[in-house]
């Protein structure tokens, strides 16, 4: 009799105990729903419009090194009227045939003599068609083959100045717009499972080194972009077939804006896995210091400007969290830079990557006072020139 009263009054104890951590976890999860709206004044749209306004009539205005921060969601971009100006209109958010026919539209526009720019989409084995393009040196030899991974919420076209740049150097270079990006299908921003986007890599690797046999072929990858190549290089078979990497900003260390987010993200990404968490990551996010160049960005439909998505979020801790346990296991050549004011990814992250790692050829370096998209940087040039001259160095 005694050992059943025990008995009830133990199980109503753990029953209790369930209740009051059940109860818990409601609570935080509505805290996390919560928090993109916290503390944030109402603006009417009357005052969204005089502010888009402003920052369109002035950027030019601003002192050089100046952070300027571009509203996440409410960025004009240019007109498709005459004029050449830039037109307020109201953001809108395109799927995936809408941008996949700008991004090939942008392809057949370019009008550059000194390169032969094309489009290519190709099929996985999920059923998704993705987006790839490449520029090809007209009047220069080719010497070597760079493949380019942007970062999350860009797409493989904004690197079209610096391919070029490499195609003046002899190389023919590749770019992949990742699911959920650019000319790829998915939902804008949107990322299941970056494990698809390191799959995807891994076949336009193969693919790309079947076409051009006997070139070198190298990886310029940026933030998330760079992750994703990591962990595809982490396969030996791909590896060994890659000459050699150079690294921008990589999301080898990112930081959520409340530790609560991390017990929370796997259960969040399954309930509401395209809902967009404005506090997903600490700080804001000035990625340049050049106010052209933001507004550049933040100005092309085909850059998703929402808020990071959470099952998108929660994909980006878990490839992070991924390679820092495999970074040992890292042995090909690279080169990775990062700003130390760079707020989006962690630069320290890449100083225990360049510790790290196996690899016997690696250089890091380290641009004082620089910010995240550092090939959109004021110094652009003399950080795409580092780039040129170690891949220079190893063809």
């Amino acid at each position: 009799m005694a050992t059943e009263a025990f008995i009830l009054k133990e199980s109503a104890y753990f029953s209790l105990r369930a209740l009051k951590s059940l109860l818990m976890l409601i609570s935080a999860m509505f805290m996390v729903l919560l928090l993109p709206f916290r503390g944030r004044r109402r603006i009417s749209p009357v005052e969204k419009e005089e502010k888009i306004q402003e920052c369109c009539h002035h950027h030019h205005h601003h002192r050089k090194g100046a952070v300027v921060r571009v509203p996440a969601k409410i960025v004009p971009w240019k007109s498709a009227g005459g004029g050449g100006g830039v037109g307020v209109v109201p953001m809108k958010v395109m799927d995936h045939v809408m941008r996949r026919e700008l991004a090939i539209r942008r392809v057949l526009e370019d009008g550059d003599e000194k390169c032969l720019r094309e489009y290519f989409l190709f099929g996985t084995k999920r059923g998704d068609t993705i987006f790839t393009q490449c520029w090809t040196p007209v009047y220069v030899k080719i010497r070597g083959l760079v493949i380019v991974m942007h970062g999350l919420n860009e797409h493989s076209g904004r690197y079209s100045n610096f391919a070029k740049q490499l195609n003046a150097n002899g190389y023919k270079v590749y770019g992949m717009d990742w699911i959920g990006h650019g000319g790829s299908d998915g939902l804008h921003g949107y990322v299941h499972s970056l494990d698809d986007a390191v799959s995807d890599l891994k076949v336009f690797i193969e693919k790309v080194i079947s076409e051009n046999p006997g070139l070198p072929l190298f990886c310029y990858a940026h933030s998330t972009g760079a992750a994703i190549t990591l962990k595809a290089l982490l396969d030996p078979k791909i590896g060994a077939c890659v000459a050699g990497a150079t690294f921008t900003s990589p999301a080898v260390g990112v930081e959520p804006s409340h530790p609560i987010l991390v017990a929370l993200a796997p259960i969040l990404s399954f309930l509401l896995p395209t809902f967009q968490c404005n506090s997903a990551y600490k700080k804001g996010l000035p990625v340049s210091r050049d106010p052209e160049a933001l507004i550049a960005k933040y100005s092309d439909p085909l850059v998703c400007t929402g808020s990071l998505r959470v099952r998108t979020g929660y994909e980006i801790l878990q490839i992070t969290c991924y390679l820092q346990q495999n970074l040992s296991k890292i042995r090909v050549p690279f080169l990775v830079l990062h700003g130390t004011a760079d707020s989006v990814t962690d630069p320290t992250a890449s100083q225990k990557l360049y510790e790290e790692s196996s690899s016997n050829d690696k250089t890091i370096k380290l641009y004082e006072g620089f910010s995240h998209d550092l090939l959109f940087e004021p110094e652009r040039d003399a950080i795409t020139e580092d780039i040129i001259q170690w891949l220079n160095s190893r063809v």
